[in-house]
């Protein structure tokens, strides 16, 4: 009589835990196995009909002819404040000369007592004048920085906005769902060349740019006031 040879135990691994799993769901749902996979196929076609673009923001911001407007208009103003500052800063050297001279007068033998104390009171007057426009100068610097960084970051904030409108308005129209930032290094991991849209969006940006403001813009809107 043969001797009848036994299976081995099935061992309940990772794939027998998954399939208990996935059973367990499919009783609990009450959906037929038909039906699950019309769903996963449904959601994986409605993923590859989404349509994904990009946009190069750093390329569009400086080659907007706008942007180089702006720019030339935050040089011509850093140049006015520029120049007060410099007044200031030379009357400012001005009076320390003077003080210096009333300063050495006051010790000076060769005229009265009476006069060199008049000299004296005259170069305490100057030294309380140069304190006093030491810190008007200061006072003045800060104020003319944080007046010039605030009117670039309104300036760009404007800018941005035409911007982010032509974006959407060109996705729209072109039928995409998301329009990356190609320019950012942690936005994109990779597009091709295909879903790029800078070109499209700076010709439209661009197409009422007056003739001598038609050169893509390089300048920096970032401008310091300080004196050299």
């Amino acid at each position: 009589m043969a001797t009848k040879k036994m299976r081995p135990p099935l061992k309940k691994g990772w794939l027998w835990g998954k399939t208990v799993v996935l059973c367990a769901l499919m009783k609990n749902m009450r959906l037929p196995f038909l039906t699950v996979v019309l769903l996963v196929a449904m959601a994986f076609s409605a993923a590859a009909q989404t349509k994904i673009g990009t946009v190069d923001m750093k390329k569009l911001f400086s080659d907007y002819w706008k942007t180089k407007k702006a720019t030339a208009a935050l040089e011509v103003r850093k140049t006015e404040l520029k120049k007060e500052m410099r007044e200031m800063t030379d009357n400012l050297e001005k009076a320390q000369a003077d003080y210096k001279q009333l300063l050495d007068q006051s010790n000076d033998a060769a005229i009265s007592d009476e006069e060199r104390d008049k000299r004296k009171q005259a170069a305490a007057a100057k030294a309380t004048e140069i304190n006093t426009s030491a810190t008007s100068l200061k006072q003045f610097q800060t104020q003319a920085e944080s007046q010039l960084a605030d009117e670039s970051q309104r300036m760009s904030g404007n800018l941005v906005a035409d911007i982010q409108k032509i974006v959407a308005d060109k996705a729209k129209a072109g039928g995409y769902a998301i329009i990356l930032n190609a320019s950012s290094s942690e936005a994109v991991v990779y597009a091709g060349p295909s879903t790029d849209m800078t070109g499209a969006v700076l010709a439209e940006l661009n197409a009422g740019a007056p003739i001598d403001l038609n050169e893509p813009s390089r300048a920096a809107m970032n401008i310091s006031t300080n004196v050299p």
